[in-house]
This record gives C-alpha cells, sequence and structure tokens, in this order.
C-alpha cells in the first residue's frame, strides 16, 4: 500500500473515531463539571501517552518543537475539549455539530497561514459564504435559544483548526502519534492538577452512560483518534486528508439521532451539506 493511500485509511479511522466525541461529551458534561471533563479527559489520556513514550522509547523533542507542542496541546487537548463541553451545557450535539462543518475550513485557513501558501481569490468567497450560512443558522434559531452556546462553538472550531494544522505540520517531523503524545505528556502536570482540584466529592452517583462518555473521551478522542488522524495528516499532507472531516457532520448527526435520540431537523441537514459543499470549494482553491 503506497503511502497517500494509507495517510487516506489513517485519516479516514480517525475522523470516525472523532465523530463520537460530540455526543459521549454530550453525555458526559450531563453529571460532569466541564472544566473537570476537559482536564480528566486529557490527564488519562496523558498516562497513556507517556506510557507509549515510555515504552518505544522515544526521543525527546527538540526545543524548536516545545512551542508547536503547546500549540497542539492549548489547541486540541484543553481548548476545543473544554470550550465544547461548556457549548453543550446550552446545545445539543446534533446543533453543535453544524458548526463542526467549519473545522475542514479553520484547519485550511491555519494550514496556509501555517504553510505560506497564496490561495486563489476564490477561496475567501467560499470561506465567507460557508460562514456566512453557519452565521445564520444560529440566527434563524433565534437569539434567545443559546447564543453563549453558539460563540462558544465557534471558539471551539478555530482553536482545534489551529491544532489540526500545527499538529499537522509537525507530524511530518516528529512523527504522527508522537505528535498528540508529548503534546498530552507535557501537559500532564496541569492537567491532574486541575483535575485533582475539580474532581466530584464522590462518584457514587455518577450513572454508567456518563462513565463511558469519559471513557470515550479520553481514550479514544483524546488519544487513538489523533494516532490515526495525524498520522494520516503527515502521509497524506493536510490540505488532502484533511478534507476527510467533511464526512464528520454526517457521522455525528447520525450518532445524536440514533444513540441520544436528539431531533435532526431538515434545517440542520441542508446547512451543514451546504457548508460541506462551501468547505470543499474553499479547498479546490486553497493552492
Amino acid at each position: 500500500m503506497d503511502r497517500m493511500a494509507s495517510g487516506w485509511i489513517n485519516g479516514f479511522i480517525g475522523v470516525v473515531i472523532f465523530s463520537g466525541s460530540l455526543p459521549a461529551t454530550r453525555v458526559a458534561v450531563m453529571q460532569f463539571d466541564p472544566v473537570f471533563l476537559t482536564v480528566a479527559r486529557a490527564a488519562i489520556a496523558g498516562f497513556f501517552a507517556l506510557g507509549l513514550l515510555i515504552a518505544f522509547r522515544e526521543k525527546r523533542p527538540s526545543r524548536g518543537d516545545i512551542l508547536s507542542l503547546a500549540v497542539v496541546a492549548l489547541g486540541v487537548v484543553v481548548g476545543f475539549p473544554l470550550l465544547t463541553a461548556l457549548a453543550l451545557q446550552h446545545v445539543t450535539s446534533a446543533h453543535s455539530i453544524v458548526f463542526i462543518g467549519l473545522l475542514p475550513l479553520a484547519t485550511a485557513i491555519f494550514g496556509v497561514i501555517r504553510g505560506g501558501e497564496r490561495p486563489k481569490p476564490a477561496f475567501w468567497v467560499f470561506s465567507v459564504l460557508g460562514s456566512a450560512l453557519v452565521a445564520g443558522f444560529a440566527l434563524t434559531q433565534g437569539l434567545t435559544a443559546s447564543p453563549v452556546g453558539d460563540l462558544l462553538m465557534l471558539a471551539a472550531v478555530v482553536v482545534c483548526g489551529l491544532g489540526y494544522a500545527e499538529g499537522g505540520r509537525l507530524s511530518r517531523t516528529l512523527g504522527g502519534w508522537q505528535v498528540i503524545s508529548w503534546a498530552l505528556a507535557l501537559s500532564l502536570p496541569v492537567t491532574v492538577a486541575v483535575a485533582l482540584l475539580h474532581r466530584p466529592a464522590t462518584f457514587s452517583g455518577i450513572e454508567t452512560p456518563a462513565l463511558l462518555g469519559l471513557a470515550y473521551v479520553s481514550l479514544f478522542s483524546m488519544l487513538i483518534g489523533f494516532i490515526f488522524w495525524y498520522r494520516g495528516l503527515s502521509q497524506g499532507g493536510i490540505a488532502a486528508v484533511g478534507q476527510l472531516q467533511l464526512l464528520q457532520p454526517f457521522f455525528g448527526l447520525a450518532l445524536a439521532a440514533t444513540l441520544l435520540h436528539e431531533p435532526v431537523t431538515w434545517a440542520m441537514l441542508a446547512v451543514t451539506v451546504a457548508v460541506i459543499l462551501c468547505v470543499a470549494g474553499a479547498r479546490r482553491f486553497a493552492r
């Protein structure tokens, strides 16, 4: 199997795993404090990541990589999980997945900034149109619905796009699974300390679905998914494999409807499809 095909397969597996993140977070945040959920998932994943680094005797990252790893940590280890957990206290996972349709665009924009590319003007046309569609959808739901939840989801998309692009760039030299593992390991002192500070007084009242949600976002969303995702980006390239994120809203909506029995309206589906088309157009003119 050639490197490009392997990259697409790894990227696809990563996207499928990530698609369960928002529904799992939605379940977990019903009984866990959002801050605790954010740092606990990172701490749990961090211990497993540290074990992998030790087991494979990976060399330490260079000084020049530390800043990039910090950006990855702030974007995907802390920023995106915390912002989505806070947002999901105000909106359903099905509603939030519409905003995830902007994630490929955010990744593309930061990929352009970090890579020094000069996209064609048509790229920005699709970019603005996609953003307008999402903003318009939020407005049609009424400002009394949850403007706070919408703003939190938009912020989550921005920081995650930055973390994806930075991690994809760094994985070319450091390695795919090593990027997320080092980011998690370097974050351990902070995530463990904050997790202990915000831990529940007792776990006896926490029901099984919330515990399973925590387990999923800790092991799969925070570590295993990134092992496949960053490996895919390093093998097939950020621009190419990043397009696989376009499938994530469809997988996420299906999970929200089947597992959580949340309503998925025709408006959500229509906006999601329209945003995906805009992102696809933007990616076409990204170079």
